[in-house]
């Protein structure tokens, strides 16, 4: 081993590793039980031993650059090393704790959530979740909630984003409303038919259109923004709308209508922000959600 080429403190190192993980000196400072202006000056003594700027400094916030990225990653090799090497001295375990807040739709949120949640629970105990279940989406980048799950793929350059999974939206009616008004074997027979919208009914409109459903805004008598009020109305038998395959499969008095028509492709998204994805607890959380969507 080239031990020259070792030219930094390992203090230092722990230092820009306590930064990127926590988001910030003062954060990374309580972390470390040290003042911040000795973190700072233990973060700007590794920058010029490297002969590197790991962080772009704001007012109140450290931005990584893209050689502190680069160095992220083997300086978090280093720093599990180190954990172990303690670990394996005192003999005790270390738990990651804090807390991390997700959105998601409500329905989301009751139908799908609990078991994940269950099975991080069981893996993290020491890790809070705040569930807020808004069908509106989060802004990440204001801080809003540390990990959305989407229906939609991140377009911000400031997102990072992993495709979890996917089902496909039809056309649902509860089994008394179609008893009552008859089956429809062609788009044409629902020109009649009452129909509930989902947040503004206008923009299901081009759905209806390429699907060959006369469908107009005089067909949507009730509508809401909330999904769980939406599957309601629905299984109270108050029309036709649309409804992903996953919660639909849940509830057997919802039939399909018009099965041979084309689904509508709903992935399922999970985001976070790119430099939240540096917190241990976060990353944690966001690495178990992607594992156990899956194979739910």
């Amino acid at each position: 081993m080239n031990w020259q080429a070792v030219s930094f403190d390992w203090n230092q190192v722990r230092a820009f590793l306590a930064t990127a993980e926590e988001g910030s000196l003062s954060a990374a400072a309580r972390a470390l039980r040290l003042t911040q202006p000795t973190l700072s000056r233990q973060v700007s003594a590794l920058e010029q031993d490297l002969g590197v700027t790991l962080f772009e400094r704001g007012h109140r916030s450290m931005a990584l650059t893209a050689t502190g990225l680069d160095l992220l990653e083997h300086v978090r090799a280093m720093g599990d090393a180190a954990t172990r090497v303690s670990l394996t001295a005192s003999g005790r375990s270390q738990s990651v704790e804090g807390q991390v807040s997700l959105t998601t739709t409500n329905t989301f949120a009751v139908f799908h959530l609990p078991p994940i949640l269950a099975r991080i629970r069981a893996q993290a105990p020491g890790i809070e979740i705040e569930v807020i279940a808004a069908n509106e989406v989060r802004d990440l980048r204001r801080r809003e909630a540390d990990i959305a799950i989407r229906h939609a793929r991140p377009e911000q350059a400031d997102l990072i984003g992993k495709l979890i999974g996917g089902t496909t939206a039809h056309l649902y009616a509860s089994e008394a409303y179609l008893d009552r008004i008859g089956r429809p074997t062609t788009p044409a027979d629902l020109a009649d038919a009452d129909f509930i919208g989902f947040e503004y009914p206008e923009k299901l409109l081009p759905q209806f259109e390429a699907l060959g459903v006369p469908v107009t805004r005089d067909h949507f008598k009730v509508y809401s923004a909330s999904g769980l009020v939406y599957l309601s109305m629905m299984r109270q038998g108050l029309g036709v709308g649309f409804m992903t395959r996953a919660d639909a499969d849940l509830h057997p008095d919802l039939e399909m209508v018009l099965p041979e028509l084309p689904p509508i492709d709903v992935p399922v998204w999970l985001v976070t922000h790119r430099e939240l994805r540096t917190s241990r607890r976060i990353r944690l959380v966001f690495d178990l959600i992607a594992e156990y969507a899956a194979e739910l």
